[in-house]
């Protein structure tokens, strides 16, 4: 038997000692008595009585074994022309320093503090300092509208809220104090302070007797030394987008998640303690929370807070020089970065001009990654380019390549093998298992590894409804895919985007795969839109490479054809249509719900996390010239 298929036996038919053996790692000011509580399912408790402090294990850890000096995290920010760089110490410092001005406001153990925060060092020494004390922080992406950051304040009804006078885009600056200012007035909920970190390039007004300045309130603190929080204690709540457009407050707690994320830094990513780790997200997404801050910190990495973008800042050689720069042994981002890289640069000329010979491997996550951008990746960079799948609810991967145990046969299309603590299977619509190769729902055994979510923020029974009643014994995952006889798993599209053409259930992104091969093609999306006749047809959208010339009906044609081939006249493939730009959150994924609804004709809710709202127009103008989006 090969390694990993021992340590993924063992992770399920030994749990405790799994997972006993990986809590080692890290320190406990109490040790737990047991690592699960079974006592009361579907809540699981990971290490009960324990008792720790998530800070503590990301820096006064580290300086108390000698490696304060150590490297912990690189600010590199094109859109100002500024870098930094904070040894362990140094952020230590910082991090206990504001964690003594959140206590100097009455702030404590279980109390909230919202971050709306551009992707600046402060950031990062918030979260910590919230987790030094055991106040629960709540990320929101800066810049997010009034009304969306308003509801997030009263669900989560914090005591205080840290922000900045802006954030900073390409081509713009994005003031965020009269944001925070109106959906506090918005909010029935009001926090007792702001903390306002005021950027050189905007200055924010502040209210008197509730907004404080960082740098002042910074220059008069006393450091805070780490409070003892138990490990089902909550560390953060994230919030993440609902089908009802209510929120959801995604729980993680601190234990469990401080074992977890520790231990996926060797056996996922393959990185030892002083390398040099990038994931080029935003903290306001989940990959920001575990693999910007919270896991390199934790394996005594340096992680590096890139403020700009993957095209534009200044062109799409702006990841090369970071990687080169910076030393990058492994690199994490998702495969919408890669797809607008190889939009603008098709041939990588770019790359040429940097050394990427540091870099060991290419980690991709956030939407499936379709074949051929993960070849192109890989013959650019010459690396294993590892295509793996989670999401904000498990907080790491469920599925993964998993370097630092043994590196498997990579499968496009395929997030690999379940990780090791993962039971992974693929339900028909009444829970029952179905055989290799056959597309139901993606279903996770209970219970959850550690590290994942324990629950909603205030929000039981809609966790109940959302996740564990469909398919007893499970967490669902709303994802649909197969398995295939080697154990490969394939994530094909959320459930929702799986199509019935004619009773047939078709994978949108099966067709994606199909489309994106084509040379002119540099990224598409299939939706599915209303049909008298056969229920569902699949619609696709194009967009070409940069400098394509061929004939726009030519490149439909092709595709149309390929999918005819390759997929069969099952699918019912008949129409596509070349756009600018696809409808995309910040965090990358495509919005393939509002553009349905578009063509259908439906009302749609602007999403609150959309990058580009501009690009919604130019899709309904487009989908009119062939006959959809055209009112009755």
């Amino acid at each position: 038997m090969k390694t990993y298929d021992l340590v993924y036996k063992r992770s399920l038919d030994n749990v405790a000692d799994f997972w006993a053996e990986a809590a080692e790692n890290i320190d406990w000011f109490k040790r737990w008595d047991s690592v699960l509580d079974d006592s009361n399912p579907p809540h699981y408790r990971w290490f009960p009585s324990g008792k720790m402090n998530t800070c503590h294990n990301a820096l006064d850890r580290h300086v108390n074994n000698g490696h304060g000096e150590r490297l912990a995290v690189i600010y590199d920010s094109p859109v100002t022309a500024a870098k930094r760089t904070l040894s362990y110490k140094e952020l230590q410092q910082q991090v206990a320093l504001f964690a003594g001005v959140l206590s100097s406001k009455g702030i404590t153990k279980g109390d909230r503090v919202i971050i709306y925060m551009p992707m600046v060092p402060e950031t990062l020494v918030a979260i910590l300092a919230c987790a030094r004390i055991g106040a629960v922080h709540s990320v929101v992406f800066g810049g997010f509208a009034a009304q969306e950051l308003a509801t997030r304040i009263e669900d989560a009804g914090p005591k205080a809220i840290v922000s900045a006078s802006c954030g900073i885009e390409p081509n713009r600056i994005v003031e965020y104090k009269p944001l925070l200012d109106s959906a506090i007035e918005l909010s029935a909920h009001k926090p007792d302070h702001c903390f306002i970190l005021q950027r050189p390039e905007a200055t924010a007004s502040m209210e008197k007797n509730r907004d404080i300045d960082w740098h002042e309130s910074m220059a008069k603190a006393e450091p805070q030394d780490c409070v003892v929080v138990d490990a089902n204690d909550p560390l953060y709540i994230l919030y993440t987008s609902g089908t009802t457009g209510q929120p959801k407050g995604i729980v993680r707690d601190n234990g469990g998640h401080a074992v977890a994320l520790h231990w996926t830094m060797k056996n996922i990513y393959g990185v030892e303690p002083g390398e040099v780790y990038w994931a080029a997200s935003d903290v306001g997404w989940i990959v920001g929370h575990s693999y910007i801050v919270y896991a390199p910190l934790l394996n005594g990495n340096t992680t590096i807070m890139f403020e700009g973008k993957p095209v534009g800042t200044p062109d799409a050689g702006a990841f090369w020089r970071v990687v080169s720069e910076h030393k990058v042994t492994c690199m994490f981002t998702a495969p919408t970065a890669f797809r607008a890289i190889k939009q603008q640069d098709p041939d990588g000329v770019l790359a040429k001009n940097y050394d990427l010979s540091g870099l060991r491997s290419l980690f991709l996550a956030g939407e499936r990654c379709d074949p051929d951008t993960l070849e192109w990746a890989g013959r650019l960079l010459k690396v294993p380019v590892i295509d793996h799948w989670w999401q904000t609810e498990t907080g790491w991967a469920i599925a993964s390549n998993c370097l630092g145990i043994e590196k498997l046969p990579v499968k496009a299309g395929s997030a690999a093998r379940p990780v090791p603590g993962w039971q992974v299977d693929i339900l028909d619509k009444n829970g029952r298992s179905l055989p290799a190769g056959k597309v139901g729902a993606i279903a996770c055994k209970l219970p959850l590894p550690p590290g994942t979510f324990p629950g909603l923020w205030r929000a039981e029974q809609r966790y109940r409804d959302a996740y564990l009643n469909n398919f007893p014994g499970y967490y669902e995952t709303g994802d649909a895919g197969y398995i295939d006889e080697d154990g490969y798993v394939f994530v094909m599209a959320r459930t929702d985007d799986i199509i019935n053409v004619a009773g047939h259930r078709l994978s949108t992104g099966a067709m994606e795969e199909v489309l994106s091969a084509h040379p002119d093609v540099a990224e598409c999306a299939v939706i599915g839109v209303a049909d008298q006749l056969k229920g569902q047809l699949p619609l696709g959208l194009l967009v070409l490479k940069a400098g394509s010339r061929q004939n726009h009906d030519d490149i439909v044609n092709d595709v149309v054809r390929m999918v005819r081939e390759q997929i069969g006249p099952v699918a019912a493939f008949k129409q596509a249509v070349v756009v600018a730009q696809l409808p995309k959150t910040r965090s990358g994924k495509i919005l393939r719900g509002t553009m349905r609804r578009i063509a259908d004709n439906e009302e749609y809710r602007m999403p609150a996390t959309i990058e580009n709202p501009e690009v919604l127009d130019q899709i309904s103008e487009s989908m009119q010239k062939i006959g959809y989006a055209k009112p009755e």
